[in-house]
C-alpha cells in the first residue's frame, strides 16, 4: 500500500508495520496542545493521538487517545489531511503510522483521567511546535493549519 504523503525513511530490509492512526490539533489562547513524552535525555514532543484500535473510527481513536495522553476530552471537527511517518518505536519496533490529522476542540480537562504517566500535556506556540515535534508528519500538519489560517 502507499499513501500520497510519506515522511521518514524505511529501514532497508526491514518491514515496517502499517499502523492506522489519528492525531489532533487543539488550540487554546494561540497555543497548540502537544504531549511531552518522557524518555529521559531522549524525551520528545508529539501531537496527541495514536493508533486506531479494532473497529474504531479515526474520530473515536482521537477522543480516546487525547484522554489517555492528556486527560482532555475533545470533539473532532475537521480532518485536515492524511500523512504517513516511518519511525522506530521506543522498543525498536519499525512502524509506519498512516492516518488522519484532525482539528478538534477541547470540551473538558481532567488530569486525573490521564493514564499514560510518561505523557505530559504542554501548550506550545505553533511556530515552536514546528521545530520541536518529533515527526515531520506532525510538523506538516501544523504547517498546513498555519498556512490555511494565515491572517485569521
Amino acid at each position: 500500500m502507499s499513501v500520497a504523503l510519506q515522511f521518514g525513511q524505511a529501514q532497508p530490509g526491514v518491514t515496517h508495520l502499517w499502523r492506522t492512526t489519528a492525531f489532533g490539533l487543539v488550540f487554546h489562547d494561540g497555543k497548540l496542545a502537544c504531549v511531552r513524552v518522557d524518555r529521559g535525555e531522549g524525551s520528545y514532543y508529539d501531537l496527541p493521538g495514536g493508533a486506531v484500535d479494532g473497529d474504531e473510527t479515526e474520530e473515536q481513536a482521537l477522543v480516546r487517545e487525547f484522554v489517555e495522553e492528556t486527560g482532555m476530552t475533545v470533539r473532532p471537527s475537521a480532518r485536515i489531511g492524511e500523512a504517513a511517518q516511518y519511525f522506530l518505536k521506543s522498543d525498536g519496533a519499525p512502524i509506519n503510522n498512516v492516518g488522519g490529522f484532525w482539528l478538534a476542540e477541547q470540551v473538558s480537562l481532567d488530569p486525573a483521567s490521564k493514564v499514560e504517566a510518561d505523557h505530559e500535556l504542554v501548550w506550545l506556540h505553533p511556530h515552536t511546535a514546528l521545530s520541536e515535534l518529533r515527526h515531520d508528519a506532525h510538523a506538516w500538519a501544523v504547517a498546513t493549519w498555519l498556512r490555511r489560517n494565515a491572517g485569521a
